[in-house]
């Protein structure tokens, strides 16, 4: 049986607090909010991640010695995290504000509540969906 891939915590981390910092700024400089839309885009076409890939070599200790985080529940926060980014984005360059503001919110609240309390509400969705999935398997 093989080992599921995973990202130490840390990195998670910082691609946590680089989402924070750049969606603050996007508040205040909408352009900001295309670094982390980018980044996520690369990340889901190619299943890395650029800031992971960067803050590796910072790690002071083996990969292994970290926790270990899902990369497949990594990816799909990523996916989460992009799309909203993706609608922000949009909804300001049509200037609809509120939208834009509101898709923005909901990145900023997610990604903080999984950095500042380590609830993860793109987990809770993925797991419901995974458990909902199996259920309607079973029952089939």
């Amino acid at each position: 049986m093989s080992v599921p891939a995973s990202i130490p915590k840390p990195l998670v981390r910082f691609n946590q607090l680089l989402i924070l910092v750049t969606g603050i700024l996007g508040i205040f400089f909408p352009i900001v909010l295309w670094i982390p839309f980018i980044l996520g885009l690369i990340t889901i076409t190619t299943r890395t991640n650029p800031v992971v890939v960067a803050g590796k070599p910072f790690l002071k200790k083996p990969l292994h010695e970290y926790i270990p985080e899902d990369k497949d529940q990594q990816i799909f926060n990523q996916w989460i995290a992009t799309i909203c980014f993706g609608l922000a984005i949009g909804s300001f360059f049509l200037e609809w504000n509120i939208a834009g503001y509101i898709f923005l919110g909901m990145v900023l609240l997610a990604t903080g509540m999984a950095y500042f309390f380590d609830f993860c509400l793109g987990c809770t969705v993925r797991f419901r969906y995974m458990m909902w999935k199996a259920k309607r398997k079973q029952n089939a």
